[in-house]
């Protein structure tokens, strides 16, 4: 019987997390430079903690990409003509 993935052990530190611990919140304070050793560790400004998106390319840059990989001599694909129409 195989066990859930919800219930599988997993490191907890590998996953993004909204709330820091109060050394987590100092330790990025001190990457800002808002915080100093003169300053308390209690009242701590909130600190945002935001999991970053992967983006999409640019059409200007995978058409640049898909120049500069085409052999000289030849034309670039058109990927506008290519690409089927969205409805």
């Amino acid at each position: 019987m195989a066990i859930d993935s919800s219930l599988r052990r997993q490191s907890g530190l590998s996953r993004h997390r909204n709330v820091l611990s109060r050394p987590e919140r100092i330790a990025k304070l001190k990457e800002r430079e808002s915080w100093t050793e003169e300053d308390g560790v209690l009242g701590l400004p909130k600190v945002g903690n935001r999991k970053p998106k992967a983006g999409k390319k640019k059409a200007k840059e995978a058409e640049g990409e898909a120049a500069a990989t085409a052999a000289p001599g030849t034309p670039a694909p058109a990927t506008a003509a290519a690409a089927p129409a969205k409805k």
